[in-house]
Order: C-alpha cells, then sequence, then structure tokens
C-alpha cells in the first residue's frame, strides 16, 4: 500500500511538535527579549517594575537550588566533623574514666590513711598493745565468722589475746602459727563477749548471730529492756577482753533481746590490733610430786 502524500517520510509527528514549539519558544523568546530591550530603554520605571516582579517569582526557586548546592557541597566537610567529633568524644571518655579511676584510688588511699593514722594512735595510748597486723582476710560468706592475721607467736602473738581496731572489738584470737594467727570475730555464732551498757552500767552477754550481727541479752536475774541506740562496750568480766572497748549498738529489739550492730565491721577493715589479755592466765596448778615409800630392810 502506498503512504499517504500528506505524510513526510523520515519524520514523526512527535519529532514536528517538537520542532514546531522550539520555533515558538525561540520566537517568545525573542520577542520578550525585545519588548524588555524597548521597555528599559523608553520607560525604566516599568521595567524595573517587571524585573521586581520576576525576581519575586524566581527567588524562592533559587533559595531552593542554594540550599541543595550547599547542603551537597557541605557534606564531605560534614562527615569530616562527625568523625572528628567522634575522635575527640572518644577520647575526653578515655580521660573521664582516667581521671575516675585516679580519683577512687585516691579515696581508697584516703581512707586507709586515716585508719592507719587512729590505729598509730591507739597503738601508741594503749599501753597492752602487742602488734598491729594487717587482716589478710575473713569468712564474710561462711556460716562461721573467722579472720586471718598476719602475725604469729613471732610477733609475740598468743592463743587468747583480743583483737580490736580504733572503733571497736573484732574477735579473739584462737590459733597461732610462725608468721599468721586465726581470729573468732564476733559475729561468730560461738563468740561470747561480757558487755555492758555505757547509760546505767548494766551487765549484758553479746553473742554473735553468724550474719553479721550480735544479740544482746541481760547478765542480771531480771530480764533487761533494750532502747534502739543503746551502746554496749567490754566490761572486762572473764579476763580477756579488757574494759571499755566499743562492741556493739543495738538497732532493734525483740522481746528482752536487743540486735545489734557491731561497732567494727571485719569485712571492711585493712588492720588490726593484737591487746595483752585483761588479766593474766591463772598459773598452772602444781603436781604433787609422790612420797617415796620406805623399803624394809
Amino acid at each position: 500500500m502506498a503512504p499517504p502524500r500528506n505524510r513526510r517520510p523520515g519524520f514523526s509527528r512527535r519529532a514536528q511538535y517538537g520542532l514546531f514549539l522550539g520555533y515558538v519558544a525561540a520566537v517568545g523568546g525573542a520577542l520578550i527579549g525585545a519588548i524588555l530591550l524597548l521597555l528599559s530603554t523608553f520607560n525604566p520605571p516599568a521595567y524595573a517594575a517587571v524585573r521586581s516582579f520576576f525576581a519575586e517569582l524566581t527567588t524562592p526557586v533559587a533559595s531552593a537550588f542554594d540550599w541543595v548546592r550547599r547542603g551537597i557541597a557541605g557534606t564531605p566537610q560534614a562527615i569530616g566533623e562527625h568523625w572528628d567529633v567522634k575522635a575527640e568524644n572518644d577520647r575526653l571518655k578515655k580521660e573521664l574514666e582516667t581521671e575516675r579511676t585516679l580519683i577512687n584510688r585516691a579515696r581508697t588511699l584516703n581512707q586507709e590513711n586515716r585508719r592507719l593514722r587512729a590505729m598509730l594512735q591507739l597503738r601508741d595510748a594503749a599501753p597492752d598493745a602487742v602488734v598491729a597486723a594487717r587482716l589478710v582476710n575473713s569468712s564474710a560468706s561462711s556460716t562461721r565468722r573467722y579472720a586471718t592475721l598476719n602475725a604469729g607467736w613471732m610477733q609475740k602473738v598468743k592463743a587468747g589475746q583480743p583483737v580490736r581496731e580504733p572503733g571497736g572489738l573484732i574477735g579473739q584470737v584462737i590459733e597461732t602459727g610462725p608468721n599468721s594467727s586465726r581470729v573468732l570475730l564476733i559475729i561468730d555464732a560461738e563468740s561470747i563477749v561480757p558487755v555492758r551498757r555505757v547509760s546505767d552500767g548494766m551487765p549484758a552477754i553479746a553473742a554473735g548471730r553468724g550474719d553479721g550481727l550480735l544479740d544482746i541479752r541481760s547478765a542480771s536475774l531480771a530480764s533487761g529492756q533494750f532502747s534502739q541506740g543503746d551502746t554496749f562496750v567490754t566490761s572486762g568480766t572473764g579476763g580477756i577482753y579488757p574494759p571499755n572497748v566499743p562492741v556493739a549498738k543495738v538497732i532493734r529489739t525483740s522481746r528482752d533481746v536487743g540486735v545489734a550492730q557491731p561497732m567494727a565491721n571485719p569485712d571492711g577493715l585493712d588492720f588490726a590490733l593484737v591487746l595483752q589479755s585483761f588479766l593474766p592466765p591463772p598459773p598452772p596448778t602444781p603436781t604433787p610430786t609422790p612420797t617415796p615409800k620406805a623399803t624394809p630392810k
């Protein structure tokens, strides 16, 4: 079939429309340019008004394109600043952690220094002091409450001697070695310490509970009444513990028993002072010598 006569070979309708619109745009642009040229030449105020109108229309579009351009251009710089800030933040965190470690170490040394000063003053003031030793460990997780000192019979430590610190009584030496000794703490269930109340001198017995606290019971025939805040010290009865050493303070009451908090916590101590027994042990009973029998002649 022959092609129609009104169709040009080699050109599509879309191409024709595009070419036509291009001509129209070129002619329109030339006309607008000529009009603006004539307007700027013969009527500058009107040209200024037209220019202001088109400026108002194009300013938001230009601002948007400028914002996009700045954002794209500033992206590498923002990424670099982000990594710089992250590196600076990591460095400051490490410095802060180091400073925190130093502060905690300084606080620990300050507390230990205060305890040592108090221990030295106590040793100088106590004429019955034997030796100041370090508490190596204490059985905080066991039902039996013991502690170990790094001093033994080579430092003149003997079984039965009381152990204390500036805050109060800790316990009693029960075993000794050449350079170590074992201490029964007053909070042990087998520990019994004769005490008296500071306010009125009422005699009582402080028995360990095994849980870090003490039971205070009256030693008199009449049941004593305890109040929260009552303070008890050693009475010297029994000849082991010297008198007037702080022992415990009542924190709650239950019938005729006062539950007390020890004045010295062995779990948080570093050093302790071993004292001589309040009274010397009794001399050994002399063994009678058998009388010789007469031999018959």
